[in-house]
């Protein structure tokens, strides 16, 4: 029981050590706060990729009850912590994004042109979405 204990605060410290790290390279005043555009940066630099909905949620949980324009280390700490030990925003997997890519280059290119990625990005009858099973 303490061995799985002791495991989970080194992981909890490591969250932390990579969080003050991440948040730190946009601190450029070094006074604990970052520009609040600058968080998707830096959570997508700790591996996670929420949806643009899901990053304004989580802006609104750490910012200021009167919004400042900055996001201060204290509170984005433990929101980001709790983010990281559930493992939520999780990037899709290379091998099902590789399947997908396969079903959109039907011709077997290896690659899309501008014309094809622009119709299956902004078509909305979602028949590429069906095509990829999604």
């Amino acid at each position: 029981m303490a061995d799985e204990k002791d495991r989970e605060e080194i992981i909890v410290a490591e969250f932390h050590k990579k969080i003050k790290e991440a948040f730190e390279v946009f601190d450029h005043e070094s006074n604990n706060t970052v520009d609040v555009r600058e968080i998707g940066t830096i959570i997508r630099s700790l591996g996670c990729c929420p949806t643009e909905g899901e990053l304004h949620d989580l802006i609104a949980e750490v910012e200021e009850e009167e919004p400042t324009g900055y996001i201060r280390f204290e509170k984005f700490l433990p929101v980001m912590t709790e983010i990281l030990l559930e493992r939520r925003y999780r990037p899709i997997p290379e091998d099902v994004l590789l399947r997908a890519f396969e079903v959109l280059d039907s011709a077997k290119r290896g690659f899309l042109t501008k014309d094809e990625l622009i119709k299956y990005m902004t078509e909305e009858d979602g028949v590429s979405l069906c095509r990829l099973g999604w």
